[in-house]
């Protein structure tokens, strides 16, 4: 078996988070639809359990990829810990 390239993994990263990010949107239309009185169904819930963590976990593995790309090429940014996750108030 090749060796992935760099932009080979990126691809592939890329995809995956593509593809947990439409998993998610297809269920975010059926949650869209339901009658905010009611209960959210359970399939539906149990479907969002799955498919929010498969796509915190692509996110993160695109993000850790791409830094490691800019951080071989000395481009990292200088990123400041301060558990506010980025968020301004």
């Amino acid at each position: 078996m090749a060796d992935l390239t760099e932009i080979a993994a990126l691809r592939a990263s890329l995809r995956g988070a593509r593809n947990a990010s439409a998993a998610l949107g297809e269920v975010a239309t059926r949650v869209e639809a339901a009658d905010p009185n009611a209960d959210l169904a359970d399939r539906d819930l149990a479907d969002l359990e799955r498919l929010t963590l498969a796509n915190a976990i692509a996110a993160q593995a695109l993000r850790g990829l791409v830094e490691s790309m800019l951080k071989r090429r000395g481009k990292l940014a200088s990123v400041a810990v301060d558990g506010s996750g980025g968020i301004e108030e």
